[in-house]
């Protein structure tokens, strides 16, 4: 925070349910349908949709289709409220109430929702401590007292097709992750995983799931077997790369897998959400992952790699 800003508001408290929601609901009116919206320093664009009324805190609704419009709502959260606050209510003490929903692909198991994010904490622009929760349509439309709409939009321009990569999902070894720097689960996921530390867990592994946050609510070793097994099989039968979710998911039913081991199998085959290395930035995408299957000593995992024809 520069000097000359004021220092923000007390952190907004967690969501409390119905009874939270009802206290911000207000009759809105939507001043705001940018269906490319973006800001200057932000590879990423979305929909949003704002709805405003006196003395009421704005709602804004941010929709993007996941995996085509750059950085997604989730890893830049803070950023795109942080603009949309600067841009659309510079006045206002504290960030928008943020709304999220993530399109997927058709044949994604993954299903659109909306989900509200609550900051812990705002400076001048910049919301930080995000906290995700589910918020049904019926509520959305209850809190901002006016319709919403659910899809991406007619204005929605697609961005220009650059040379398509090989998708190439392959094993790789976890020892060999570079160390993940987690932003999102800061109790249980404080600095990430040292170098002795991930050598002391390839020895000594862990399989017991804790209830701290999803990615430590299960045992990797099980799904990262699967994981080796499902790739050996779309091998042999030469599976597409956009069908080896669908393909996983089949798998994991009938190895009889809980629904937790299925989510995450699926997460690892999924060509939006799979752990992708990158050797300059660390990681394009499965940061969490990679340190929850550190932290287990996993030996063997699946990462996506995309090859450029030369």
């Amino acid at each position: 925070m520069t000097d000359d800003l004021p220092a923000g508001p007390a952190p907004e408290p967690a969501p409390r349910g119905l009874d939270e929601l009802r206290g911000l609901s207000a009759p809105r009116r939507l001043i705001v349908d940018d269906h490319m919206f973006t800001a200057v320093g932000l590879p990423g664009t979305f929909r949003l949709q704002l709805f405003t009324a006196p003395g009421a805190r704005p709602v804004a609704v941010a929709t993007q289709i996941a995996g085509t419009e750059g950085m997604a709502l989730m890893n830049g959260v803070e950023r795109f409220a942080g603009a949309v606050w600067e841009q659309h209510c510079p006045a206002e003490d504290q960030p928008p109430v943020w709304v999220e929903r993530q399109l997927w692909p058709e044949r994604s198991p993954k299903k659109p929702r909306f989900r509200r994010v609550v900051f812990a904490e705002a400076d001048r622009y910049r919301p930080r401590g995000p906290r995700w929760s589910v918020i049904t349509h019926v509520q959305l439309q209850d809190l901002v007292g006016a319709p919403v709409a659910t899809d991406r939009g007619a204005g929605y321009v697609p961005r220009p097709k650059e040379p398509e990569p090989q998708m190439v999902f392959e094993e790789f070894a976890v020892a060999r992750l570079a160390r993940p720097r987690p932003f999102r689960e800061p109790v249980c996921m404080p600095a990430g995983v040292s170098w002795w530390r991930r050598w002391v867990r390839q020895v000594l592994p862990r399989r017991s799931a804790r209830t701290c946050c999803w990615y430590h609510g299960g045992d990797w070793h099980t799904v990262n077997a699967m994981a080796l097994q499902v790739l050996e099989r779309a091998r042999v039968q030469s599976v597409d790369p956009d069908d080896m979710e669908e393909f996983a998911t089949v798998h994991a039913a009938a190895a009889g897998a809980t629904r937790w081991q299925t989510e995450a199998l699926a997460t690892l085959f999924n060509t939006a959400d799979a752990i992708q290395p990158a050797s300059e930035v660390g990681y394009i995408n499965g940061q969490h992952r990679s340190q929850a299957m550190l932290e287990a000593g996993v030996r063997r995992t699946v990462v996506l790699h995309h090859v450029y024809e030369t």
